[in-house]
């Protein structure tokens, strides 16, 4: 069982705490956490990309000269690949890419990234995160406090007030415990849990 510090948002050492085995001391699978971020930036696409194909594309419908005689290559159709205005050729329509993952696959994926994080000591935790008024410029503070670079928050429990001072700092995400991701978490620079949240964390994925 790994023990953590655990620190204010002055960035002061105020106790410590265990982490539970099963979930941030899990059995790293590389292998399904490539999945699973592949999954999420697959699902992500909208797929509604469309380029017309020669037979879609209006006009065309007579040869523009006669096969022989003229000096020209042969043509059938102004409207043919290699013609300005024709079609694409294999031209891309729209398409499903969505990816499936069962649910024993995302939970190990999620323990694999937490695991990874502690191990890499890129885990903070904080006692908690309160603040008077949204401030982008307070909510920075804490953070530079902590030491957290390119940080995704995980919070107990939704703070709106916290998130909207979050929202305007470069590569810094808000997450809620059953939200969170193995893509946003592989990305963080540091992954940054509340006391609480890593309560819910540990009842959710255990």
């Amino acid at each position: 069982m790994a023990t953590v510090s655990v620190v204010n948002m002055e960035g002061k050492e105020v106790g410590t705490i265990d982490l539970s085995d099963a979930v941030f001391g899990a059995k790293i699978n590389e292998h399904l956490v490539h999945l699973a971020v592949v999954q999420q930036l697959a699902n992500s696409r909208q797929g509604t990309q469309k380029a017309k194909t020669r037979s879609e594309v209006s006009g065309g419908g007579r040869k523009p000269w006669r096969q022989k005689g003229t000096g020209h290559a042969r043509q059938g159709s102004i409207r043919a690949p290699q013609w300005k205005g024709g079609g694409v050729v294999f031209a891309p329509v729209p398409r499903d890419y969505t990816l499936k993952m069962n649910k024993k696959e995302k939970q190990a994926a999620i323990k694999s990234a937490l695991t990874d994080k502690v191990q890499k000591s890129q885990l903070v935790v904080v006692d908690e995160i309160k603040l008077d008024e949204i401030k982008t410029k307070r909510f920075a503070e804490v953070l530079k406090n902590i030491k957290a670079d390119k940080a995704l928050v995980v919070m107990g429990s939704k703070d709106d007030t916290v998130i909207r001072s979050a929202r305007n700092i470069a590569d810094t995400k808000t997450a809620l415990p059953e939200t969170i991701n193995v893509y946003d978490v592989m990305k963080a620079g540091t992954l940054v849990l509340t006391k609480d949240a890593v309560a819910k964390i540990e009842e959710v994925y255990a």
